[in-house]
């Protein structure tokens, strides 16, 4: 089986992309980051879900805080029942998908992996540009020219994006039938001291309706507050 990263954040959308990886054939490698993000929680869940997958996981620590720019990794408060959509809201961190990207490529590279998986989405989401298929395709055509594997001619990366086009419904009814084990995942941008979902972020809410819209229990557990 050929190796592949996927870049994982132990939420519901790596999670079903691990999933996905492995169904088509890869060895999936996933690759999470220690960013400074204040839902430090979800890496926890990385790690479960790994662990219940059979997949290898390897933890990247940066500080985006130093960048700041995001009420994920600064102190700015996380929006609570707002519409979503239409603005880029303030949970957008400042070129995330890039520089996590950029250290799986880099990590893709040492092991001898050419193909790359993301979890990015971009019908049930909150309007970050970096979920988008143009950026995919420019971040694929980067690989090819960035790295010593391509230019030498040893590798041609690909980017996977399997969940692009698809909604938050769509993805968990996929998911399910590939045994994605959801209740180990956390997708809260603001969990409480126990870890529990908050309930009323733009991505628990979404994650929430994607439930309720595929008719498969919602096994998250939500904060009382």
């Amino acid at each position: 089986m050929r190796p592949a990263v996927v870049l994982f954040s132990g939420g519901l959308d790596s999670s079903t992309c691990l999933a996905i990886a492995k169904e088509e054939g890869f060895a999936p490698h996933a690759l999470a980051v220690r960013y400074g993000q204040r839902h430090e929680r979800e890496l926890e869940a990385a790690e479960r879900v790994a662990r219940a997958m059979g997949s290898p996981l390897k933890v990247v620590t940066l500080d985006l805080r130093a960048i700041g720019g995001s009420a994920l990794t600064g102190s700015i408060d996380v929006p609570k029942d707002q519409p979503i959509g239409g603005s880029i809201p303030v949970t957008y961190v400042p070129a995330r998908n890039t520089v996590l990207l950029a250290l799986a490529l880099g990590y893709a590279e040492t092991i001898d992996a050419q193909d790359l998986y993301l979890g990015v989405n971009a019908i049930d989401y909150s309007g970050y540009p970096d979920c988008r298929p143009a950026f995919v395709k420019a971040f694929e055509d980067l690989a090819n020219v960035a790295t010593a594997a391509a230019v030498e001619g040893r590798a041609r990366y690909h980017i996977h994006a399997p969940l692009l086009r698809m909604t938050k419904a769509q993805i968990i009814r996929r998911g399910t039938d590939l045994g994605v084990p959801y209740a180990l995942t956390h997708s809260c941008y603001d969990p409480d001291p126990q870890g529990r979902a908050c309930g009323r972020c733009d991505s628990c809410r979404l994650r929430a309706q994607g439930f309720r819209d595929a008719g498969v229990p919602d096994p998250t557990a939500y904060s009382p507050r």
